[in-house]
């Protein structure tokens, strides 16, 4: 039988930077063994329904190049078929109907916190005869369906990450599989359909490990052949810190996307989160990853999520793209900061600007601070003109003599802009960088910002001598 696996998230916001990783390996390991890639909506939590999320997680996917070979499969289309195998389970005598009210629920509850003990269903409902199920259900009590749970015995199964796990019959709770509107528990849902969309592999996260025994009874109980579990460990937000969250800033794809990470970087970055190639390679290409991977090297230890790393992958991946690509990337950015507007064309002073700055670049969402003084003459104190060891006399003498130097230059092209610079600073005495620190700062109204000749070159002539002339002004007011 060829692989098929599924990404099933649950429609209750925006896709999570943690969803987003359990779908790269699904989609990763799929591709590796030319199997079939499944995304599947279970949308039947219509508590924590989002209308809108259904869409923002397809976004996700695609513009991440998790492109999915069947579906999306929505589980609120498919009601009848969740309500009919749980007919006939009870049919069956693997599960029963349960008749007790949410506030007999919440007050059961309630008693098992204050004496410290387990949450769970104390089963009076199983415990009912047949007659009174059939009085309850002909005078129409609302009732939901509990899995019949074996009140001895072992569980057992196998997990790739997390190997031979058992648990005891007793300590498993009779887990409700269809409400009484109608609706299914995640339970009974997604067993139904990855049998019936003839799942092999089962890979999610790890906080579904402890009800995977109630999923290897359902399927006892069904009768049905189970796929094989692979658990993946959890992101956690640092050493000691417990898993990513909120509280610990942007976990959504889209807020990483706005960010102005690259996909391709936040791809590199997931796959190193909880899974190793065994070698000291960092760098993956997404058909790399797909031909090097395999679930028997994810770990079952939380991977940390660190921020600098994936700053690190994506200025390396900005770093490759080409200034054309580049400029398509960053120009919303700019234009969102009131830089440029939408009808600025991407020309030769755009690409030479953008050159200045990619090496420095670990974000889109930094380039208008980055780019700023190329479209937009900078506003600074005078005291920024002013080197650590220098006076304003000093700093105003230095801007004279680059007046003087640039005034009589012709090729404004960096290398000849340093080259004569250097020579008038050596004749005039100024050690070299106190004449470049002035110089910089009146360019660009920045303590960092790229060399002063590559943005004499990018500026011009008569822009950089401009700014200049203000930049003296300044000095001797």
């Amino acid at each position: 039988m060829s692989v098929r696996v599924r990404f099933a998230p649950s429609p209750t916001g925006e896709l999570h930077i943690g969803g987003l990783r359990t779908a790269l390996f699904c989609y990763l390991f799929s591709r590796k063994n030319r199997g079939v890639f499944i995304l599947r909506i279970e949308d039947t939590d219509r508590k924590r329904y989002d209308p809108h999320s259904a869409d923002h997680i397809q976004f996700a996917l695609r513009w991440a190049g998790l492109n999915w070979d069947e579906g999306p499969i929505f589980q609120s289309q498919r009601l009848e078929i969740y309500k009919k195998h749980a007919l006939e389970l009870m049919d069956a005598g693997h599960a029963y109907p349960c008749f007790c009210s949410p506030e007999r629920l919440e007050e059961m509850r309630k008693e098992q916190e204050a004496k410290k003990l387990p949450p769970r269903y104390d089963r009076r409902c199983r415990n009912l005869t047949e007659e009174e199920r059939d009085r309850l259900i002909m005078e129409g009590a609302p009732f939901t369906i509990r899995m019949k749970v074996p009140e001895s015995g072992i569980t057992k199964f196998k997990d790739i990450v997390y190997g031979e796990i058992s648990v005891r019959n007793e300590e498993i709770d009779d887990q409700v599989l269809l409400k009484s509107d109608g609706y299914p528990t995640y339970h009974l849902a997604h067993l139904v359909d990855d049998h019936l969309m003839e799942i092999t592999h089962v890979i999610r996260g790890e906080e579904w490990l402890p009800s995977t025994p109630k999923h290897v009874l359902l399927y006892q109980a069904f009768g049905w052949e189970m796929p094989e579990f692979c658990h993946l460990p959890s992101i956690l937000a640092g050493r000691g810190q417990g898993k990513l969250s909120k509280r610990h800033g942007a976990v959504s794809v889209i807020s990483y996307m706005e960010e102005g990470y690259l996909p391709e970087a936040l791809i590199n970055f997931l796959a190193l989160l909880g899974w190793s190639p065994g070698t000291d390679q960092e760098i993956f290409s997404m058909e790399e990853l797909i031909e090097q991977f395999s679930l028997e090297k994810v770990s079952h230890t939380g991977a940390v999520f660190n921020r600098e790393k994936l700053d690190f992958f994506n200025g390396y991946y900005i770093r490759k793209k080409s200034l054309e690509e580049l400029a398509i990337l960053v120009k919303p950015y700019l234009v969102k900061a009131g830089l440029i507007n939408e009808d600025y064309p991407l020309e030769p002073y755009f690409f030479m600007a953008l050159r200045t700055v990619q090496e420095r670049m670990k974000k889109l969402s930094e380039a208008p601070e980055l780019l700023s003084f190329y479209f937009k003459e900078p506003d600074y104190p005078a005291e920024l003109l002013i080197p650590k060891k220098g006076t304003p006399e000093s700093a105003a003498f230095a801007l004279e003599v680059a007046i003087d130097c640039l005034t009589e230059v012709e090729d404004f092209a960096a290398p000849v802009l340093e080259r004569e610079l250097r020579q008038a600073a050596q004749e005039k005495g100024i050690p070299p960088g106190n004449l470049l620190w002035p110089l910089r700062a009146a360019l660009t109204g920045k303590e960092a910002s790229p060399g002063a000749f590559e943005v004499l070159e990018v500026l011009g002539k008569d822009e950089s001598l401009l700014r200049l002339e203000k930049a003296l002004f300044k000095l001797k007011k």
